[in-house]
């Protein structure tokens, strides 16, 4: 068996190896603070996204409205 995975492939063992490095890293109160700042940034992330696609949509319009 080589010791060498994949990227793409994780498994149940490494997930469970994960899981107890973040555990051991970070302990279980902050956690929850990761998990929440994580969040929030997800949130943030795609709020900018579909402003940025609203925004590229209006100024389409305008263009088309413009060239009529």
């Amino acid at each position: 068996m080589s010791l060498f995975f994949p990227l793409g492939f994780v498994g149940p063992w490494q997930i469970v190896l994960i899981v107890l490095m973040v555990l051991l890293l970070f302990g279980g109160r902050k956690i929850p603070e990761l998990m929440k700042g994580l969040g929030q940034g997800m949130k943030e992330f795609k709020k900018a996204t579909s402003s940025d696609d609203d925004e590229n949509k209006e100024s389409e319009a305008d263009k088309k409205e413009n060239d009529k």
